[in-house]
């Protein structure tokens, strides 16, 4: 859902029309649409079928999915597969970034820029200390916002990390209540004036996302793994999850 969040914000953003994103489950009936883009890497996911399967003949379904050997697939209109990113770990990173950057190029807004930033997000070391903080906040603005949401969510699931995300523009709303010494707050993409002062003066350690926002996820990805690792737990199969979400009829 954060990936399609980033995309919607992308494309509207970029005049290329009114876009919407929601989680399956919370798509609103009846509203209308001229196309439904679904990125599931499964392609069995119990509510994007359903939605799928309720929209069908009314709105053109696309789907972006990493095994084309699924329901969903036959489901779909036009079907996209990234084969290459169907990863066997449980958390999502591969086929998260890849779906994202597919959809990001679509628009005419990928660059070799973009590239350079991932192979130095996958290159240089981590931020000193980053692994000892015990509270990490992410923030965006426009269409880094999903990113931030994104990057806590792989914190939480691979390193059971205690993580938030916010606009950037909302930290002084409430949430910078929270942050202390042991607080890391990570800005993906261009801060607010005046917002690195404000969390430095808070006791609280700021990382400044200086790459292209998608490779500061995947710089996230990397710290999630690197906590993991840290506190001995797996990062690819989390306590709880399971690589698809089936529902029982009765669910």
């Amino acid at each position: 859902y954060f990936m399609a969040q980033a995309y919607a914000a992308l494309r509207e953003g970029s005049g290329q029309g009114e876009t919407d994103a929601f989680a399956a489950s919370e798509f609103p009936a009846g509203r209308p649409y001229d196309r439904i883009v679904a990125l599931s890497r499964s392609g069995t996911t119990t509510e994007v079928l359903g939605l799928l399967g309720r929209i069908g003949g009314t709105t053109r379904r696309t789907v972006v999915i990493g095994d084309p050997d699924t329901p969903m697939a036959a489901m779909a209109d036009d079907t996209i597969v990234l084969e290459f990113a169907d990863e066997k770990s449980v958390v999502q990173t591969r086929f998260a970034t890849s779906a994202l950057t597919l959809l990001r190029a679509h628009l005419g807004l990928h660059s070799d820029a973009v590239v350079e930033d991932a192979q130095v997000a996958l290159a240089e070391p981590l931020p000193a200390g980053l692994v000892e903080c015990s509270q990490f906040t992410f923030l965006g603005q426009g269409w880094s916002v999903g990113l931030a949401n994104e990057a806590a969510l792989k914190m939480r699931e691979a390193a059971l990390a205690w993580t938030e995300a916010y606009p950037a523009m909302e930290y002084r709303h409430g949430p910078i209540s929270i942050s202390t010494r042991s607080t890391a707050t990570w800005m993906l993409g261009e801060a607010p004036s005046g917002l690195m002062d404000e969390v430095h003066a808070t006791g609280a350690r700021w990382v400044a996302g200086g790459l292209d926002p998608l490779a500061e996820l995947v710089r996230v990805q990397r710290l999630a793994l690197a906590i993991a690792n840290a506190r001995g737990l797996d990062p690819d199969r989390p306590r709880h999850l399971t690589r698809s979400v089936i529902l029982s009829t009765t669910a």
